[in-house]
C-alpha cells in the first residue's frame, strides 16, 4: 500500500472502532461519487472492516474517471468498479439491486457546480430516482445534501427544520435546489416505508481531495505550499469547518442506526476565512496577500454554521477534531499529493 494511500487507511478507522457494523456483514453496498473526499474514506473505512473486524462485503464503486493507485489500494475485497456519468439515465438503468446506497456523487465545489448546472440538477434528482429503484425492500440509503438548503436564512446556527429562502434566480440555484429537490424524492420514498435518511453536510475537509480540489480550504493550502496566499476577498465570511473522521463516523451513524429523517454532519471549529488563511499560512511559512477589490464567488453565504444538537443528543457524539490538527493532517496530504 503506498503512502497517500496508507494515510487514508489509517485515518478512516480511528472514530469507528466502537461502532456495530454487523449489519453490514455479506451485504452488497453502493457507493456513487466513490472516489470523492466523503466517498473515499467510505470505501478505506469498509477496508479496515474487512482487514481487522472480518465483517465482509461486496462494494460497487461508481466512479467518474479512471481512479488513482492509492485509492485502488484501500479496496476492499469482493469490489467492483463502475465507470462512468451517473447523471446518464442508461447506467443507471444496468446498475443492479443492493442492499445500502450512499449517494455521495455530486459537486461539492461551488467553481464546479457553476460550470455544470445542469448535470449538477440531474446528479441530485434523475440520479436519486433511479438509485432509490436499485434498493431492496429492507435496505437503507442515505442521500448526502448540502447545508446550502439553507441559503438566504438569517437563523445561525441552522437547524433541520429551518430552510433557506433563496430563488430559483440565485447563483447557486442548480446545486441549492438540487439538493433540495433531491431531499423531496427521498422523504417521499420515505413516506412509503423505505429506510432512507438525509445528510445535510457541510464544509467536510481533510486527507483524500484530488489535485486541482477549488474549494478554499484546499486551494489556500496549496497557494501556500507555492509561496504566497493570495485572498480573493478580505475574508470577513465565517466558516465552520468539519474534519473528515467525524463526519464519516455520524454519517455511518445515521445511515445505520438513525431515528430521524434528516441530520446535520458538521463541525465545531468556527473561523472567518481571513483567520484559516493566516492559520494555513502559519504552518506553511507562507505570506497572505488580501486585495483591494473583492473577486469571491457570487451567491457565497456571510455565515455557515450548523446546529449539531440532534446528533450530538442521538449518537453521544461529543468529541470533535480541533481544526489545527485537521489542517496538519491535510496539509501532510497535500504535500504528498503533490509531491
Amino acid at each position: 500500500m503506498q503512502k497517500l494511500a496508507k494515510m487514508i487507511y489509517d485515518d478512516a478507522f480511528k472514530n469507528l472502532n466502537n461502532l456495530d457494523f454487523s449489519k453490514l456483514q455479506n451485504k452488497t453496498i453502493l457507493i456513487t461519487g466513490a472516489t470523492g473526499l466523503i466517498g473515499t474514506y467510505f470505501i478505506a473505512s469498509l477496508k479496515n472492516l474487512s482487514d481487522k473486524k472480518n465483517i465482509k462485503t461486496k462494494v460497487i464503486a461508481i466512479a467518474h474517471s479512471e481512479p488513482s493507485q492509492y485509492w485502488k489500494d484501500l479496496l476492499p475485497e469482493g469490489y467492483r468498479i463502475i465507470k462512468g456519468d451517473i447523471s446518464d439515465v442508461d447506467i443507471l438503468k444496468k446498475l443492479p439491486k443492493v442492499d445500502y446506497i450512499i449517494h455521495a456523487a455530486g459537486y461539492g465545489q461551488p467553481g464546479r457546480f457553476l460550470e455544470n448546472p445542469i448535470k449538477t440538477l440531474n446528479l441530485n434528482t434523475l440520479a436519486t430516482y433511479y438509485l432509490l429503484e436499485k434498493l431492496k425492500s429492507k435496505g437503507g440509503f442515505l442521500f448526502m445534501s448540502t447545508s446550502e438548503v439553507y441559503s438566504g436564512s438569517s437563523k445561525i446556527p441552522y437547524h433541520e427544520d429551518d430552510i433557506g429562502t433563496t430563488n430559483t434566480m440565485h447563483k447557486r440555484a442548480c446545486y441549492i435546489e438540487g439538493k433540495r429537490c433531491g431531499e423531496a424524492i427521498t422523504m417521499s420514498y420515505r413516506d412509503k416505508g423505505v429506510d432512507v435518511k438525509v445528510a445535510r453536510a457541510s464544509l467536510i475537509y481533510g486527507p483524500g481531495t484530488k489535485k486541482g480540489d477549488q474549494r478554499v480550504l484546499n486551494s489556500f493550502i496549496v497557494k501556500a505550499l507555492n509561496g504566497k496566499i493570495e485572498m480573493l476577498d478580505s475574508g470577513d465570511a465565517r466558516r465552520t469547518y468539519c474534519y473528515i473522521t467525524d463526519a464519516i463516523e455520524m454519517l455511518w451513524n445515521i445511515l445505520l442506526f438513525g431515528k430521524e429523517a434528516i441530520y446535520n454532519v458538521g463541525g465545531e471549529s468556527k473561523i472567518t476565512i481571513a483567520g484559516l488563511a493566516k492559520k494555513i499560512g502559519k504552518y506553511i511559512n507562507a505570506p497572505i496577500k488580501i486585495p483591494r477589490k473583492d473577486h469571491s464567488l457570487s451567491g457565497a453565504p456571510d455565515d455557515v454554521w450548523l446546529d449539531l444538537n440532534k446528533i450530538k443528543k442521538e449518537f453521544k457524539k461529543n468529541k470533535f477534531i480541533s481544526l489545527d490538527q485537521g489542517l496538519l493532517n491535510t496539509i501532510e496530504w497535500q504535500k504528498e499529493l503533490y509531491k
